[in-house]
């Protein structure tokens, strides 16, 4: 089976990133093409491969896939002895519920707060909109360890597919240097010492 990612710049594109550490949690092999974002030719490019002119799009057997959440969505159909969404029904239902809202909503904190792997300073002042944001990101999270049931460090114990959705989350309040409580900030540093993110953001520091 040839499964074929295409992204955008790994040091930029938080969309991109969620089904490629699907993937790599799945240990599915696949290949990526990394088609650099925000150049005069950018959207030709990826019209060669995705209908919507946007990443990520994943080429398959089944044709091409595009929008993160149905690709992910895709992968755990295609994969069902992957756990990648919590085995719990009533905890599975959460982890869809955290990962569409991600996919929805939080446009302040997308605004003001653009992913950049190698970005490292504070914002001067938080905008009331994305501090919002900021605070509704930790108490889905808070939401989500409640209803997990089985034990681990990330959202629901073990790594699935909303630790991908969320992993983006956790570089921006990082990399822009957010004060955090320590529940919080401990989350973002499992996101950071996960395997599959690690693998991410060295591919992204050595971009050009």
């Amino acid at each position: 089976m040839s499964l074929h990612l295409i992204i955008g710049d790994k040091r930029y594109s938080s969309w991109s990133m969620r089904p490629w550490l699907v993937l790599e949690m799945m240990g599915a092999p696949f290949t990526d093409q990394v088609i650099p974002l925000n150049q005069p030719d950018t959207r030709a490019a990826i019209l060669q491969h995705s209908p919507t002119g946007k990443v990520p799009a994943l080429k398959c057997e089944h044709g091409t896939i595009v929008d993160s959440l149905a690709i992910c969505e895709y992968l755990a159909e295609l994969f069902p002895k992957a756990p990648v969404w919590p085995r719990d029904l009533s905890a599975r239902a959460q982890a869809r519920s955290a990962c569409a809202q991600m996919h929805s909503g939080f446009v302040s904190l997308r605004t003001h707060m653009p992913m950049d792997l190698r970005h490292d300073e504070a914002l001067e002042v938080i905008p009331v909109e994305a501090q919002d944001d900021i605070e509704r990101v930790i108490g889905l999270w808070d939401e989500c360890r409640a209803a997990a049931v089985e034990s681990g460090p990330f959202l629901f114990g073990k790594p699935s597919i909303a630790d991908a959705f969320f992993a983006p989350v956790a570089v921006r309040l990082r990399t822009y240097r957010v004060q955090l409580p320590e529940h919080a900030a401990a989350y973002v540093e499992t996101i950071y010492q996960w395997s599959a993110f690690k693998k991410w953001q060295q591919a992204g520091l050595e971009e050009g």
